[in-house]
């Protein structure tokens, strides 16, 4: 049964409300409307005449929202601030091809070179003079310069198919074209030379156990293929210069003691490159998904503090291994064994990982904190209390034996 007259005709009986006294009727924008003559009556005032109110479907009215921001366009721009700015444009390619804007990987490879100079430096008979690690440290801070740079040069070259894929590095110079194949190649002759000069300052031993090194250097990229765990690969290779620091003050690395003492740092430090290396792989996990880039984020994703927490337990079991072996007293277990402990806990316990820049944060952070300010301090207090006479009845044990 069809109500609707019924209901027209109620309505027709209601009297329409008027505009109350005092009220006055905001004015109306004058844009179209498809109803004028009932805004003309709205504005003088005048009652609706409810009676004629349909009962059939109201048609809905469309809304426009507002236009969204434009977002910025996804093309490559120049560098306007920071070192590389200060470049000739034709150089700012290679410049972001060795990273030289972002030093924190050339100062966790420079690092363990640090550790084992001045670790080297107490186990010497007489400790070597502060002018001594200076200039050892110097040609190790060059070696790692360059050879990072080289490294990176390595793995944008076997990346090249792969970076434009990924959102942080679809604009790296060889990925955007800016640097051929060919140049790259060409540059690296380049970089592995000047390298190369680096490590033949250094003495004869040194170059023996530098050599190998560059094989991992090169199998770090083309691991991350074939492997989710290639943060254990760029370990072996970051790390390299915990050995080299021994033979570079003069201790060869045939003598079991200093072996073992070498071995243990160089087992730490691998350890500590599986740790903020898992941080910085964080940055891409999405994208490294779609592309097939294998890490342990993409693994372990769900539980990657749980990792970091036991990569950081063998981080310090080794080092204070190294400590033992080398005879070190408490400044080197408060300051370089405990501080990295609380630095490491602190940031495992911040970082949050499913934030990218936080993850970078960390990333530099752990190099800075950890590596520079509790284990290399650490160290260096240890060298000096040896150095003026702190430890002098532990010392004759440890050259003893």
């Amino acid at each position: 049964m069809n109500r609707t007259p019924l209901f027209g005709a109620r309505l027709a009986r209601l009297r329409p409300i008027g505009r109350p006294r005092g009220i006055s009727i905001p004015s109306v924008s004058p844009r179209p409307c498809s109803q004028p003559k009932l805004l003309l009556q709205l504005r003088q005032g005048r009652p609706l005449p409810l009676a004629r109110v349909s009962t059939t479907a109201i048609p809905e009215v469309a809304i426009t929202p507002c236009a969204p921001t434009p977002a910025a366009p996804d093309v490559y721009i120049p560098p306007t601030t920071g070192i590389l700015s200060y470049l000739p444009p034709s150089w700012v390619p290679y410049g972001e091809l060795i990273r030289l804007d972002k030093p924190a990987g050339t100062i966790y490879l420079f690092l363990p070179c640090l550790w084992s100079t001045i670790l080297a430096s107490t186990l010497t008979p007489v400790p070597a003079a502060i002018p001594a690690i200076i200039g050892t440290t110097a040609l190790f801070a060059t070696g790692a310069v360059i050879m990072r740079g080289a490294g990176c040069t390595i793995n944008d070259y076997l990346d090249r198919n792969f970076d434009p894929l990924v959102a942080r590095t679809k604009f790296r110079p060889i990925a955007r074209g800016a640097i051929t194949p060919r140049q790259t190649l060409a540059f690296l002759a380049g970089q592995l030379s000047a390298g190369a000069c680096v490590l033949f300052s250094l003495p004869v031993e040194c170059i023996y156990w530098g050599i190998p090194s560059l094989i991992l250097v090169a199998a770090y990229p083309l691991a991350k293929r074939v492997t989710h765990y290639p943060q254990f690969v760029l370990g072996l290779a970051f790390s390299w210069g915990a050995l080299l620091g021994f033979p570079s003050m003069g201790l060869s690395l045939t003598d079991p003691t200093i072996f073992a003492t070498a071995g243990c740092l160089y087992a730490s430090n691998v350890a500590w490159t599986v740790l903020y290396d898992t941080i910085y792989a964080h940055q891409d996990v999405s994208d490294d998904i779609k592309a097939g880039v294998k890490s342990i984020a993409v693994k372990h994703e769900s539980d990657t503090k749980k990792i970091m927490v036991g990569a950081g337990i063998i981080q310090l079991g080794f080092l204070s291994a190294a400590g033992v072996l080398a005879g070190c007293g408490p400044a080197f277990f408060v300051g370089s064994v405990g501080g990295a402990a609380a630095g490491l806990s602190w940031m495992i316990y911040r970082a949050r990982l499913k934030v990218v820049s936080d993850c970078w944060y960390w990333f530099r952070w752990c190099a800075g904190a950890v590596g520079g300010v509790a284990i290399g301090g650490g160290l260096f207090t240890e060298y000096l209390a040896q150095r003026f006479g702190l430890y002098e009845n532990k010392r004759k044990e440890v050259i003893e034996a």
